[in-house]
């Protein structure tokens, strides 16, 4: 069976806003949203949750940054192969760096500018839902 969720975790009221209409737009699959770094790893790891098709994740979260988020995504058997997308605004060569050494599937710098940030979402969510694929996990 071919998974449609999206798990968006954004802390930013208005990038979250965007994003789910954007993703409402160009992508058929159902969103989930959660709008910090506990929240999200929790998500993740309760059993009785469904896995998402990718994870769109921003760093600079409050209650655990992004990348440690990241960090126990990869951590654990259920998770270790989920799709992750680093979604900041961040353009610190660093947090590039660390996403990526840290298992980072692909890492986006969010466009300040409404229409290139509508594009960034659609691009990724068409490629990591649609075209990618998958193992089961």
């Amino acid at each position: 069976m071919l998974r449609d969720l999206i798990l968006l975790v954004e802390d930013d009221p208005d990038d979250e806003e965007l994003t789910l209409a954007t993703l409402r737009e160009h992508h058929a699959g159902r969103v989930h949203v959660v709008r910090d770094g506990y929240a999200a790893v929790e998500y993740l790891q309760d059993q009785r949750n469904e896995l998402p098709r990718a994870v769109l994740l921003d760093l600079k979260l409050p209650k655990m940054h992004g990348s440690e988020v990241l960090r126990r995504i990869r951590s654990h058997a259920r998770t270790e192969f989920l799709p992750v997308v680093i979604m900041t605004s961040s353009k610190q060569e660093e947090d590039r760096l660390s996403s990526y050494r840290g298992g980072a599937n692909s890492f986006v710098t969010k466009p300040i500018e409404i229409g290139q940030f509508r594009e960034a979402v659609r691009q990724v969510s068409s490629y990591w839902v649609i075209l990618n694929e998958t193992v089961d996990f």
